[in-house]
């Protein structure tokens, strides 16, 4: 007996109807969900079901009770933690992908997965100048895109000294001086710690008052190191001088990575072409594809200019393993089952082609300057040169700058977080879906200032 599709059909044709509705009421509902959302979410809280339960009140329930408790990120006026918009080719791509539900460890399991990830990695390699031998893994977002770089760099440069990692592991090996700079940011950190490679262990090199790596203060490199560069800071966007570290690091033999989740598109778009000079001269970099170019997450890439180091790092052998001429996703990632990412990426590159990447980018640079203009014309202080897709934002204190964030929050017009630079609490915010109009700045502003009023007045 055939399996039919129809109830699945049924229930895809449900979820876009939801869909419609969720979309067309996002520029007037919270950023962040209310108080009665956030309750409602308490439904959710059950025991697990004895009998099975109707697909169709399924999905009813998760949009009736789950659409108003997300945040509203695919909206115009989120403005936190560097998370992007999906365009909508994206969505509609990664559906059709989600429906073919492909694995990618091998390119018997598919071939279409495994040939997109292939074109994707000619045309990010092409779009941000990027050596024409680089490979590209594609895993969830950047801290594992970090590990993977910073894996391939640590196993190469210890096989240059006669040690194979994934042979011998770690025990006994010659240590690996790592220099990281003292506003990297905590995936890298992580990563660090995953491999092996801890604080205790890892040399910190001051910065300038804009976050970049002070080359001045950095130390000569006595051996081969492995040494991690920042393309945009994650409060104020700057980048660090890569053209001078690689020349410092690659003098002494050494490996050089660039973390650069949401700022190594900057190397895609020509008038930015001042704040990556060097940028290709690396050996790895780290970028995330649902940051800045929106396509929907989860999608990190590695990319290695050592395709051999990058695929013996993650090496593995079984029987039941299928090799072929073709391109071998998992030979490229720590992951061995995994979605196809390859999908909505090459659909939103397809997309935009070339011209459209760079519009996009310089879009969100050029709305991040207004937001910077607008707050610093209502008397808000600017931290940071807006060089990219971030302005760091304060009060006259920083207890008014904490209340005034509170409100801001409450509110929902518009949500943006916190941090702290150079020891001032400040307001971080981050502009980064395609989604975001010159009107939802201005509503965002006036946000800015009733909350503000409302600080100062509790």
């Amino acid at each position: 007996m055939s399996a039919s599709f129809d109830p699945q059909i049924a229930l895809l044709k449900s979820a876009l109807r939801y869909a419609e509705e969720y979309l067309t009421a996002i520029d007037e509902q919270p950023v962040f969900p209310g108080v009665d959302a956030l309750r409602a979410l308490d439904q959710f809280d059950e025991p697990l079901p004895d009998a099975a339960s109707n697909a169709s009140d399924t999905l009813a329930m998760l949009h009736r009770i789950g659409s108003p408790g997300t945040v509203a990120q695919v909206g115009g006026r989120y403005f936190g933690f560097v998370d992007g918009g999906a365009l909508p080719v994206g969505v509609a791509a990664r559906v059709l992908a989600d429906v073919w539900d492909q694995n990618t460890a091998h390119y018997v399991m598919s071939p279409v997965a495994a040939r997109l990830e292939q074109v994707c990695e000619g045309w990010l390699t092409d779009l941000l100048g990027l050596p024409e031998e680089t490979a590209a893994g594609f895993v969830t977002g950047t801290t594992l895109a970090n590990l993977s770089g910073l894996a391939a760099g640590r196993n190469e440069l210890l096989r240059r000294r006669g040690w194979d990692v994934v042979e011998d592991g770690l025990y006994g090996a010659p240590p690996v001086p790592v220099f990281v700079g003292q506003d990297a940011h905590a995936a890298v950190r992580k990563s660090l710690a995953l491999l092996g490679m801890g604080d205790a262990h890892t040399h910190v090199v001051p910065v300038d008052d804009q976050g970049r790596l002070d080359m001045d203060s950095f130390p000569p490199l006595n051996e081969p190191a492995l040494v991690v560069a920042q393309a945009g800071n994650v409060n104020s966007g700057a980048f660090d001088p890569f053209d001078e570290i690689c020349a410092h690091t690659h003098g002494a033999g050494g490996w050089v990575h660039i973390d650069g989740a949401f700022g190594l598109w900057a190397a895609a778009v020509p008038s930015l072409a001042p704040l990556v000079p060097g940028i290709s001269d690396a050996d790895s970099w780290a970028v995330d594809a649902h940051k800045t170019l929106n396509v929907p997450y989860d999608c990190g890439i590695v990319m290695c200019r050592d395709r051999g180091a990058l695929e013996s790092a993650f090496r593995a052998s079984a029987a039941y393993f299928q090799w072929s001429d073709e391109r071998d996703p998992m030979r490229y990632t720590p992951s061995m089952s995994k979605r196809a990412r390859s999908v909505e990426l090459w659909a939103i590159l397809k997309s935009l082609g070339r011209e459209g990447v760079v519009q996009l980018i310089e879009q969100l640079c050029a709305h991040a300057r207004d937001f910077a203009h607008q707050l610093d014309v209502e008397g808000f202080q600017i931290h940071n040169e807006v060089v990219f897709n971030q302005v760091i934002v304060s009060c006259g204190t920083d207890e008014e700058t904490k209340r005034t964030l509170a409100a801001i929050q409450e509110l929902g017009e518009c949500w943006c977080g916190g941090s702290t630079w150079h020891e001032r609490s400040v307001i971080r915010v981050s502009v980064c879906s395609w989604s975001t109009t010159q009107e939802d700045i201005r509503r965002s502003v006036q946000a800015f200032s009733k909350a503000r009023q409302l600080a100062r007045t509790h």
